[in-house]
């Protein structure tokens, strides 16, 4: 019975599973092994860091069928089945290694780019080259490759195919090398295989001597290339990302669509192993493992679960009970209002306790200085007496002149008293003066602003324009000067007086000459509207007289139709008589010959009369139409004159 073949699993995003470049750490599959089940891998190595990602294999689509190889890193996992003895092996135990699928040797035909490339790196260079020279020289060290740093310098064309075949080598161990074919002829095929960017500007010609001047800079930019090649592979490699679908680093908890694809496809590998071997068509272990697996991840996931499914139901229960008692947020808003209320009236008791505080607090500080003040005076009063005492006591005055200095004295105080009380009330009038002189210069100043906008609008302002005197109108209030004879700035008497009186006077000549032509004006309309009005009233009488054309068109045309009617029923009668005479002519013989000629006259002067009637209507017609027509043009010509005449006046 044929079997079917295990097609391989269909990645969700696109991507071919054997584009995952393999670890460092997979071992080349031995002499006796299968290879792997579709051959390298389809993925392209990362772009080295001097040259773009999209420039490394233009054209190219990594997502390919497994079924054909790219000359690629192989996919760990797909040489998985390479690196252990007697597993995957063909159904008649063939120990013979496949060999690769690119076909027998370098002769297999690569298809071309379709796009040219041009290679923005500046290989003329010479530092640029010594760079690249040490990548080189660093990374062939790195792994091991014993080479001379002064052989970059003058390379022979062996050395430059090892060094080449080993960079092969790394990027694809399965790339079918044959060193027995000139290097020539395989050269461009794989680098065309590698998705060499710029393969098309290399010449096979070079090759014979690489270290020329015009082959090197080309050459070497080729070895950079496979070195930055090599470089991005192996940091992926080792990079541990989840696209490299290493079963052994998925965690026991994981959601990565990467991960799934892992199992998935080493659970294909499995059965597809049993399947080669014959074992078994149902594949039991392999399904085990992959539902123990998934029963791991689902383990903590299942504990959480159950864990919130406890949680729901305590909650679920708590919240039964809170439903079936009342609730305490009744109780609580009341509470709430209480002490709300309460605290609004400590507020307002304690706003008045603070404002008698204050209070009490400004009256003893007022009665302090006070009494402080009161003791100053007294103090003041008590060292004067003692002063007056003893001026008295050295003056040895009499009684008599003590009374008159007595009476001196009141009389002194009187008069201080009178005093004080006069600057008192002058002191009143001078402020009130002063809020009168600042109202005064307010309305002063708002009337000069008034006059300002006044000039501005009439277009005097600063000054009137020709014909006029040019003299400055401005006016300024200056409140601040101390001599009332400069509180305004400008000339009002000498100046702006007259010149204002003269603006006037133009404004009044011209304003009468406005209205004279004004008055003219209103004649020229008044006489226009009169001649309107008889227009009108004439065009109102050719209308009657137009209607009453009309009517008589009319009726000239129904009488002719009537007559032409007539007129055509007594032809067609005469014809029908003429016809009839024939037929007695024809019959009576030349008898009747005269009768049919002067029903013939007869039938004639009908004849005559009906174009003779023709004419007139249509004469008549033709006239009605030309007076219809000169009374139009003549009542346009005069609404046009009309229309021109309301123009002129406006």
């Amino acid at each position: 019975m044929e079997r079917r073949t295990l097609q391989p699993t269909i990645d969700p995003n696109s991507n071919a599973r054997s584009g995952i470049p393999v670890p460092a750490s997979v071992k080349k599959p031995s002499a006796t092994g299968r290879m792997s089940i579709a051959g390298p891998a389809l993925r392209a190595p990362q772009p080295p860091p001097s040259i773009p990602r999209q420039s490394i294999m233009p054209g190219s689509n990594p997502r390919q069928s497994i079924m054909r190889s790219q000359n690629l890193p192989p996919n760990s996992l797909l040489l998985q089945s390479a690196s252990k003895q007697n597993f995957a092996r063909t159904p008649l135990n063939n120990s013979t290694r496949r060999g690769s699928v690119w076909g027998a040797g370098s002769s297999a035909q690569i298809p071309p780019s379709s796009q040219t490339f041009k290679d923005p790196r500046p290989l003329r260079d010479k530092p640029f080259q010594s760079q690249m020279k040490l990548d080189v020289y660093n990374y062939l060290r790195s792994i091991g490759y014993e080479i001379a740093q002064s052989t970059l310098s003058n390379i022979q064309g062996k050395d430059y195919r090892a060094i080449f075949d080993c960079l092969v080598g790394i990027l694809d161990p399965n790339f079918p090398l044959n060193p027995q074919v000139r290097f020539e002829e395989e050269f461009v095929p794989v680098l065309k295989a590698l998705h060499y960017p710029f393969v098309n500007a290399i010449d096979n010609k070079a090759l014979a001597a690489p270290a020329s001047m015009h082959a090197w800079p080309t050459l070497l930019g080729v070895l950079h290339w496979l070195v930055e090649s090599c470089k991005a592979v192996t940091a992926y490699e080792t990079s541990g990302d989840p696209t490299l679908q290493v079963t052994s680093d998925i965690p026991e908890e994981f959601e990565d669509p990467w991960d799934h694809q892992a199992l998935a496809f080493d659970y294909f590998v499995q059965a597809y192993g049993m399947w080669l071997d014959m074992m078994a068509d149902d594949f039991v272990e392999p399904t085990q493992n992959l539902e123990d697996r998934y029963a791991r991840k689902n383990e903590q996931a299942q504990t959480d679960l159950d864990d919130k499914v406890r949680r729901l139901e305590e909650a679920t229960i708590e919240l039964d009970k809170l439903k079936s008692t009342a609730p305490p947020i009744a109780q609580l808003q009341s509470e709430i209002q209480m002490l709300n209320g309460d605290g609004d009236k400590f507020q307002r008791i304690l706003a008045q306790y603070n404002a008698r505080k204050k209070r009490t607090l400004d009256q003893i500080t007022s009665e302090k200085a006070q009494l402080v003040t009161q003791g100053q005076h007294l103090e003041h009063l008590r060292e004067e007496q003692r002063r007056l005492e003893v001026t008295v006591k050295a003056q040895n005055l009499s009684p008599e002149e003590v009374i008159k200095m007595n009476s001196d004295h009141e009389t002194l105080e009187q008069t201080l008293k009178d005093l004080q009380q006069k600057m008192a009330e002058t002191s009143r009038n001078v402020m009130t003066l002063e809020v009168n002189v600042a109202n005064r210069a307010t309305s002063a100043e708002e009337a000069i602003d008034i006059y300002t906008h006044l000039l501005a609008t009439l277009d005097l302002y600063p000054a009137p324009s020709a014909p006029l005197p040019t003299t400055p109108l401005t006016l300024e209030l200056n409140t601040a000067s101390p001599n009332p004879q400069q509180l305004l700035i400008g000339d009002i008497r000498g100046a702006i007086k007259p010149c204002l009186s003269m603006v006037a006077e133009s404004k009044r000549a011209e304003r009468a000459t406005v209205e004279s032509e004004r008055i003219k004006f209103d004649d020229d309309l008044d006489r226009l509207t009169m001649e309107c009005e008889n227009i009108e009233e004439e065009m109102a009488q050719v209308e009657k007289k137009v209607v009453g054309l009309n009517d008589q068109a009319d009726d000239l045309r129904e009488v002719a139709q009537q007559e032409a009617t007539v007129a055509n029923s007594d032809a067609t009668r005469l014809e029908r008589e003429l016809a009839n005479a024939k037929t007695a002519a024809l019959a009576n013989g030349m008898g009747v010959k005269s009768r049919l000629q002067a029903l013939q006259f007869q039938y004639r002067e009908q004849m005559e009369k009906v174009s003779r009637l023709k004419d007139e209507t249509v004469r008549a017609i033709i006239k009605n139409s030309t007076d219809i027509t000169n009374f139009k043009a003549t009542l346009s010509q005069h609404l046009a004159e009309l229309a021109a005449a309301a123009k002129a006046d406006e």
